[in-house]
């Protein structure tokens, strides 16, 4: 549970301000309060001291706000976010959601501490203090995910150890190595039990996994999963005591298929995540308020809704003084024009105004610390790979027939298809006509040379290559092509960036987006970024890619090894089902 403290100063004002006897600092007058315990809206002046409610009733303020024809809503908090994935840093990563009502996310900061390990979780906890938006951690769990791949850092406990005192560590990240859980490993083990120890939560990451699996999770005392793909597999973990984590991010779009597991008498134990979502779909779509609107035009009543992105993932976390409008719960609200549209008119973090008809109030970020740009410049220059020819890139094929990662749009779960594969003197060759590409994942944390071959179907690439250095979870870098001499001159190119995405055509860069950070984020503004993935989505158009679904971000979870089905590493393809390396393709 995350600490709340008040000196006995405080508490004495609030409390005379609650019964009456001392004017509020604020009060907000004349809206419709949403009541999140009841499921009811009520009426009556809020008063806030301190940044915290303390009344709902009769009340006098020093300020008193205007709320006649708004609702008054609690802010919403997202359980489960991958801030890397934004790829931008956490002050403007709070700058993109504090618009959309959005105050308070759970982070795993995996991704980054797969490239640099502690350093980069102390990265994330630095750039992220003294914002106008709360960011709790969970611990990366699995760093690597799976020791058939190599990460740019190992965690063990011992690694972990230091940050669990730490006031916005809240618990162990997604638990995606079920095999060691199963199976009780030592260093698993001891990740579970020391945060055990310290009366933290354990999140976990259930792909896949059968009831069985699931018993074995919560026995673990692991308790939610975003990875339900279907109803009943979200049944399952509600029947054994799990919180359901209703993901829409970019890759996963989850929410839709997910949504009639939902009633009046489970609905309290789900919550909603984006998990995985890029800058340009936060920007124009939103982040929780767009599960909000998703669910309510799809049925769910409104009230219920709000409470699920505001107080059920409050509960989760234990962060009990989150997610209502009430008496003693932090002054985390949103001012809306419209109940069922969700429209936000304001935001406030703490009783204060951080966002106003779509934009924050520019003088609630901080300029960066120079603790934090130093930080940020000792994670540059992450990408090294030792020198490759196109000659590395053959693959050989045994009978025509090879194992093939089948893409399953806007899903981070793939096909195994073992099928006829085009050859040329017992290679293969890519062939547009029937959608088969050739992917690499190249090692590039300590040069040990790694490059591991694949045939992907269904990426829709017409010509040209596009690669990345955002590749789940290990993050090495990543390509993909229709031809050899494009797929080296797109590797050689994130190579001269130090990180980042790329799309090439008859050694061209078409578009380009520097990710200097880790090879994950970069240090400009949202909207600088945002361009940047505006002119790749054109490439990407350019070279024949599929519009349905986000291309760079299904290519990054094509070489995450805990999802099922066939994905490819740094040392080869991975069978996820047998949870072992195939030999060859």
């Amino acid at each position: 549970m995350a600490s709340v403290t008040v000196s006995k100063e405080h508490l004495r004002k609030r409390i005379a301000v609650a019964a009456g006897r001392e004017k509020a600092d604020i009060v907000i007058k004349d809206g419709t309060i949403i009541d999140v315990f009841n499921g009811e809206l009520l009426q009556g002046d809020v008063a806030i001291a301190d940044g915290v409610f303390v009344g709902i009733g009769a009340y006098e303020g020093h300020t008193v706000i205007d709320a006649a024809g708004k609702y008054i809503s609690p802010a919403f908090i997202d359980g489960h976010v991958h801030i890397e994935s934004s790829m931008v840093v956490p002050a403007e990563f709070a700058r993109v959601l504090l618009p959309h009502g959005v105050t308070t996310v759970i982070t795993d900061p995996h991704e980054i501490a797969n490239v640099a390990g502690a350093r980069g979780i102390e990265f994330m906890l630095a750039a992220s203090e003294g914002l106008p938006f709360d960011v709790h951690v969970m611990l990366p769990s699995c760093v690597p995910a799976t020791s058939f791949e190599n990460a740019g850092a190992v965690l063990t406990q011992a690694d972990l150890d230091p940050f669990l005192s730490h006031p916005r560590v809240l618990g162990l990240a997604e638990v995606m190595d079920y095999p060691s859980v199963m199976n009780a490993d030592e260093g698993m083990l001891d990740k579970l039990t020391a945060t055990m120890a310290q009366n933290k939560q354990i999140d976990g990451h259930a792909a896949g996994l059968d009831v069985q699996a699931i018993n074995v999770y919560r026995t673990a005392q692991i308790k939610t999963d975003h990875e339900c793909v279907t109803v009943q597999e979200a049944k399952d973990r509600l029947q054994r005591g799990m919180y359901v984590m209703l993901r829409q991010g970019t890759a996963a779009k989850d929410l839709e298929a997910l949504l009639p597991v939902v009633t009046e008498r489970n609905s309290r134990r789900c919550l909603f995540v984006t998990d995985d979502k890029h800058l340009d779909e936060l920007l124009r779509e939103g982040s929780i308020d767009h599960h909000v609107r998703m669910v309510i035009e799809r049925g769910l009543s409104a009230i219920t809704a709000i409470q699920m992105a505001s107080l059920n993932a409050a509960e989760c976390f234990r962060l009990y003084d989150k997610g209502a409008i009430a008496p003693g719960f932090a002054a985390d609200f949103l001012l809306l024009d419209d109940l069922e549209q969700v429209a936000i008119h304001q935001v406030f973090k703490n009783g204060r105004l951080v966002a106003d008809r779509g934009r924050v109030v520019e003088d609630m970020l901080p300029p960066q610390s120079a603790e934090v740009a130093a930080k940020a410049e000792e994670l540059t220059g992450s990408v090294r790979i030792q020198p490759l020819t196109k000659e590395r890139f053959a693959i050989p094929v045994r009978n025509e027939k090879a194992h093939v990662i089948g893409i399953i749009p806007n899903k981070i779960v793939t096909e195994h298809l073992v099928i006829e594969v085009p050859t040329v003197q017992g290679e293969f060759v890519p062939s547009v006509e029937r959608d088969l590409l050739k992917m690499a994942v190249i090692e590039r944390h300590h040069l040990t040379g790694n490059v591991g071959l694949g045939i992907v179907k269904g990426l829709g690439l017409q010509k040209g290559a596009i690669a990345s250095t955002v590749a789940h979870d290990s993050h090495n870098l990543i390509v993909a092509g229709t031809n050899d001499d494009d797929m080296l001159f797109a590797v050689k190119t994130i190579e001269g960036m130090q990180g980042g995405l790329v799309v090439v055509e008859d050694g061209k860069v078409l578009a380009a987006l520097a990710l200097p950070i880790a090879g994950l984020m970069s240090n400009q503004k949202a909207e600088v970024v945002c361009q940047g993935l505006d002119e790749l989505e054109h490439a990407l158009r350019t070279v024949g890619a599929p519009a349905n679904f986000q291309l760079f971000l299904t290519l990054s979870f094509l070489a995450l090894p805990v999802i099922p089905s066939l994905k490819l590493t740094d040392q080869g393809l991975f069978d996820v089902q047998q949870f072992t390396l195939l030999s060859g393709v």
